[in-house]
Formats: structure tokens, sequence, C-alpha cells
């Protein structure tokens, strides 16, 4: 798959307790991104986040939170994110999601492994 220079960063802001049926929704929005085709996902776990409504989310020991930030990052053509988006929408029920331009200066190595 060929990604070109000039390409689109998805990123999807959830809390680890967020679902979609019986699967967590960071795990559903990964499975489909891969399905539909997209070049790649990655979920990032936070120690430490608030949002809309002002609640601290922390890993600290001493404040174990059961819902930590989980952030899902997608890099693609613009045609591919939009035509994901709506997907996106009606697996989504809470949550902040955003759009930036992006260069990409090197997709997979020369050994094809990714």
């Amino acid at each position: 798959m060929h990604v070109p220079r000039d390409a689109v960063l998805l990123r999807i802001f959830i809390g680890e307790k967020d679902r979609a049926g019986n699967r967590p929704l960071y795990e559903a929005i990964v499975l489909k991104a891969r399905e539909v085709g997209l070049a790649g996902a990655t979920v990032l776990r936070g120690p430490m986040s608030f949002g809309k409504t002002s609640v601290l989310h922390t890993a600290k020991v001493l404040r174990l939170s059961e819902d930590l930030p989980m952030v899902i990052e997608i890099v693609d053509t613009q045609e591919k994110i939009d035509a994901f988006l709506p997907v996106l929408d009606t697996m989504m029920g809470a949550g902040l999601v955003t759009l930036e331009r992006v260069q990409v200066l090197q997709y997979g190595d020369s050994n094809g492994k990714n």
C-alpha cells in the first residue's frame, strides 16, 4: 500500500471504558479501519487526562481511574479518511475527533515488513 507524502492524520480521543457492542471501542475502531483498507492505526493509552466535564482521569496509584484516555491515530489520504468519518460517527457516542494535514516521510520499510 502506498501513502502519499501529503496525507491526513485522524486522531480520536475516547475513554478506555467506551464500548462498541461487546468489545472496547478503540479495538472496534482499529478493526474497522483495517477492514476498510486504511493504511494503519495506532492506539495510545494515556496516563492522565480531562475533557469536557473536567473530571480528572489518572493512572496514579492513589487515584486509580477505570477510564484512562485512549487515543487512536490513523494516517491516510484525505479521500480515505473522509470516507471513514461517517463510519466512525456511527460507532462513537462521545469523544473528540481531530484532523490535521501531515507529511508522510516514510511508510513501511524496504523489506516490506510493515
